[in-house]
């Protein structure tokens, strides 16, 4: 057996009744694959060796146009306050917000008619947008600008990918190296209809250059770590649920979830099911839940979600890889200690619509083994022969000492500055969470993760999700561990 099948047949996910009879295309419709070869030879690459190769399939956009997709606001990102009692209808209506425009994206992807797509659209956001703002002005004082956010506009892919810069906000500063070769490939063919990635998302990771920065470490830092093994999801957990954005709704991210951890976790496990919930981690103390978007190959074949929510009726096709290993791993601060995580709180990095929302949030980031100080924000990377694909989710280090949650998941935590290495006025130190997946798929942009359809499963949408559910003793021994410069497991 080749190499190339031997890796794929190896790392498909564990669904039960695969069907792999149908092609990506005929399931899509006008949004669905048209698979191309892209091939760079030594002479198009200066001089590379044939590891460096293209040897997958990229994808194609028909009738050689760019892909365009639908951009709204964003209205979760400004609702920093919602009152406890407003949240679960706040957090239905934001989810309807959601619904309707992956609706609207599906029947744009087919018809390709801005015309019948947004006037239509915005008329459903609207009363949705109006019931948000009356549901905070029955407990509190609603933001004024809500009004202005109905109306969405069309955003082309100028260029197959977000051309944005480094990581930031990792505890790491990264500079603007990997611009370097990244419009590779960006000629050698374009993404799908209305769906993508295309070619011009990938990268050669052996043409960017180092740009992994770390402050420097501080008398009394905390120097230890702990790492947790809750396996690589070999039980071939799945749904497109997201118990953090969208609790009590199903199919709230309209992407499929790679978990971790705790088994209980679905669109409506409260703490109280998440508490008492089986666990895949070695150390039964801790009952969290890591998740991710899941990877697939991008190769004409399915898994049995092709005709199910967060899969092909969300437009995420292809064979669903497993991990080849998992790394949850908590560190500590350059400049101090570190207090333990309240029990639940919920972190999320990364931002799932950073595509059409910028980089603000985005944070999850890209790389090979062995190139590891070359990290990839807006591009997939390209491994030579003998090296995985990574993905790595730094998490937010600092917490305002109060609140497990928010009402955009994103102000009761903060990064610490990337230059000191210090939490923000009023936010205290906690471990901080860094997951590191690795694939071991074929080398090419033969893959993509994740996303929400109007995403275009661009790379710069990757996002990890984590809910602490450690024993809280054991959290307290995670935090003594670090504190104490020592390195636990």
């Amino acid at each position: 057996m080749g190499r190339t099948s031997r890796r794929t047949s190896r790392k498909r996910s564990k669904l039960a009744g695969r069907a792999i009879t149908a092609s990506a295309a005929l399931i899509l419709g006008g949004g669905g694959l048209v698979a191309v070869n892209v091939y760079a030879n030594a002479d198009e690459t200066g001089g590379r060796s044939p590891d460096a190769r293209t040897r997958a399939q990229a994808q194609e956009q028909g009738g050689g146009q760019r892909a365009s997709t639908i951009s709204c606001p964003d209205v979760g990102n400004q609702l920093p306050d919602v009152p406890p009692g407003a949240r679960a209808e706040v957090d239905r209506e934001l989810a309807a917000l959601d619904s309707q425009l992956t609706d609207a994206y599906a029947k744009f992807a087919q018809a390709g008619d801005k015309d019948s797509v947004l006037g239509p659209l915005a008329e459903q956001r609207r009363p949705t947008i109006e019931n948000i703002r009356s549901a905070l002005d029955r407990d509190g004082s609603p933001p004024e600008d809500l009004g202005g956010m109905v109306a969405c506009t069309l955003k082309a892919d100028d260029d197959g990918g977000a051309r944005q810069g480094g990581v930031p906000g990792q505890g790491q500063e990264q500079d603007q190296g990997q611009d370097q070769g990244q419009d590779q490939g960006q000629d050698q063919g374009q993404g799908q209809a209305g769906n993508g990635p295309a070619a011009g998302d990938f990268v050669d990771i052996t043409s960017v250059r180092p740009n992994v920065r770390k402050p420097r470490t501080q008398r009394g830092a905390s120097r230890g770590t702990f790492t947790t093994d809750c396996g690589t999801n070999e039980n071939g957990k799945f749904n497109p649920d997201n118990v953090i954005v969208a609790p009590g709704v199903s199919n709230g991210a309209h992407h499929m979830h790679d978990y971790v951890g705790n088994q209980e976790t679905d669109a409506f496990s409260g703490d109280g099911d998440l508490a008492n919930g089986d666990t895949s981690c070695r150390d039964q103390g801790d009952r969290s839940t890591y998740y991710w978007p899941v990877l697939r190959l991008q190769n004409g074949n399915d898994e049995n979600d092709a005709d199910a929510d967060g899969g092909g009726r969300d437009k995420n096709v292809g064979e669903i890889q497993t991990p080849d290993q998992v790394t949850l791993k908590f560190a500590g601060s350059p400049v101090g200690k570190v207090t333990a995580m309240p029990r639940f709180l919920r972190i999320i990095t990364g931002d799932a619509k950073a595509f059409t929302n910028g980089n603000a949030n985005a944070n999850a980031s890209w790389s090979c083994t062995g190139f590891e100080n070359r990290q990839l924000k807006d591009k997939y990377p390209i491994c030579p022969d003998g090296s995985k694909v990574v993905r790595t989710f730094t998490f937010q280090s600092c917490w305002d000492g109060r609140n497990t949650d928010s009402a955009n998941h994103r102000t009761h935590v903060a990064f610490a500055d990337p230059r000191s290495g210090r939490c923000p006025r009023g936010f205290r130190a906690i471990p901080q969470l860094v997951q590191r997946v690795v694939y071991d798929v074929p080398p090419g942009p033969g893959f993509a993760v994740d996303s929400f359809p109007e995403q275009l499963h661009k790379p710069v949408t990757d996002h990890g999700d984590f809910i602490n559910v450690f024993d809280q003793r054991l959290m307290r021994r995670v935090a003594k561990c670090i504190n104490d410069g020592r390195r636990c497991a």
